[in-house]
């Protein structure tokens, strides 16, 4: 007689149990985030793994980059729940302008969905949360440019929250343009070079008025920046979670906060 072994986790029970688990631990780590205190002020997030998730998954990969967008909302609501001021998104870069037109067509009809219903999504208003779209936004489809205008300027006045969205961004590009902003002032007598300084760099960053990110987060495994705000991080606290995008859980997030936590930050001191 043979007996065939059952997967344990198909067992009667077994997802249930292990649901229940998981949401007790969940609620275990976000109590001891929450007494440490310590919270990241600005958090910034490199979306990575869309493409991978959806492949692994059996579905088109454009599909993974909806799904993306959907898991967006959720580490909103987490960011809410510990008090975050600031997160910056790395949704697409100067060089994702180099995949194929159809996937680049649905990605910017989804950004153009998202920022538009930024206007009717009552988290937006609840939270007071300001948007903002960095990068070189000439770069975009005119009907996503236009959406981008909508949403900052029907965000214009919070002061809550900030969500600052990097969509064709590169951290090279920006300090180049920031540069270029500078020589002008220079060209034109507005500036000595000897006023050129950090300070003067940052109010020309794209990032102007936000405090550098003190936690930046990327998943999939790559433990790389890939150009983002390659100025701004200078003492960025780095966390890669081996999490595709769209399978990150609130788990992973609370995890990279306490790892956050767990690091002394000296600032060169």
């Amino acid at each position: 007689m043979v007996i065939k072994k059952i997967p344990i986790e198909k067992l009667p029970g077994v997802s249930t149990l292990q649901t229940i688990v998981a949401r007790y631990y969940e609620q275990r780590l976000l109590d001891e985030v929450k007494q440490r205190g310590n919270v990241p002020l600005h958090v910034g997030v490199i979306l990575d793994g869309n493409r991978r998730f959806a492949r692994e998954a059996g579905m088109e990969e454009i599909r993974g980059h909806v799904l993306g967008a959907k898991k967006l909302e959720e580490v909103l609501d987490w960011c809410q729940d510990l008090g975050i001021k600031h997160i910056t998104i790395y949704a697409f870069s100067t060089e994702n302008f180099n995949r194929s037109k159809k996937e680049v067509k649905v990605l910017m009809d989804l950004f153009e969905k998202k920022f538009r219903e930024v206007m009717v999504d009552d988290r937006i208003s609840k939270y007071r949360i300001r948007v903002r779209a960095i990068g070189d936004l000439n770069r975009l489809p005119e009907r996503v440019q236009a959406a981008i205008k909508e949403a900052e300027k029907a965000t214009q006045g919070y002061d809550g929250h900030t969500l600052n969205i990097a969509v064709g961004y590169g951290g090279r590009g920006e300090l180049a343009a920031a540069m270029r902003k500078i020589c002008e002032q220079v060209e034109h007598g507005e500036l000595k070079p000897a006023d050129v300084n950090e300070n003067l760099i940052n109010r020309n960053l794209y990032t102007d008025g936000l405090p550098d990110p003190d936690l930046i987060i990327r998943t999939s495994g790559e433990e790389r920046l890939s150009g983002f705000l390659l100025w701004q991080s200078a003492y960025s606290e780095l966390y890669f979670c081996e999490a595709n995008w769209p399978a990150f859980s609130k788990i992973d997030f609370l995890r990279a906060i306490r790892t956050y936590q767990d690091r002394g930050r000296r600032f060169g001191k």
